[in-house]
């Protein structure tokens, strides 16, 4: 039994996979309440598919790109239960996912990019080709840096469709679709270590003028 979710984006989305599909999937749209969704979350989907954490051999989990604290959520609990439970935890790019999921879903036919909310009027930004093998990234950029008439999957171009006329969904990632893309090892398998890619606020401090 692998349970995947992913907290990157306003999505809280949980899955159960038994071996062969998805058997359980539950998801919240709520920027704000990552941390009192996500447990709950998963607790559903358990319930859901009549088991129990000990019944779970492995996890996955989306490590992003994504705003601090909502990615903060998913990785800390899928450390914290892999400890737990003694199984291993598998991480994959958020933007991976949404590019499979536009795949398997034919919203795109050809090389696309996908396109996440990093706030502040910037974008979490990476190419694919047909296949939806990433080619270029993942970056945080300004919507105008990358810019393109071509197709853009998930909420960037929603929020920016000046910048992405081509809009395409998912907007959001799925937790069935990560737990198919770990199953069957569809994207690169990383360890479950936050993507932030943000640029730091605080600025090191400049070497002080000599005293004249």
């Amino acid at each position: 039994m692998l349970l995947a979710f992913d907290t990157a984006t306003p999505a809280v989305t949980v899955a159960l996979w038994d071996g062969e599909r998805v058997v359980a999937e539950r998801t919240t749209v709520d920027a704000m309440r990552h941390g009192e969704l996500l447990a709950p979350g998963i607790d559903g989907v358990l319930r859901d598919a009549g088991v129990v954490r000990q019944d779970l051999t492995a996890l996955a989990v989306g490590v992003g790109p994504g705003p601090f604290t909502g990615l903060r959520v998913g990785l800390v609990t899928a450390r914290t239960l892999a400890a737990v439970l003694e199984i291993p935890v598998y991480g994959v790019c958020t933007l991976d996912v949404l590019a499979v999921d536009a795949v398997d879903a034919r919203t795109v036919t050809g090389p696309f990019h996908v396109a996440t909310d990093a706030r502040r009027k910037e974008v979490y930004w990476a190419s694919y080709d047909a296949d939806g093998r990433r080619l270029e990234g993942p970056d945080v950029v300004k919507p105008a840096t990358v810019a393109t008439d071509g197709p853009v999957v998930g909420r960037g171009a929603v929020l920016y469709p000046d910048a992405f006329p081509d809009g395409r969904g998912p907007e959001n990632p799925s937790a069935a679709v990560l737990a198919r893309v770990v199953a069957q090892e569809r994207a690169e398998l990383v360890d479950p270590e936050p993507m932030y890619l943000r640029r730091p606020d605080a600025a090191a401090p400049h070497k002080p003028k000599p005293v004249s």
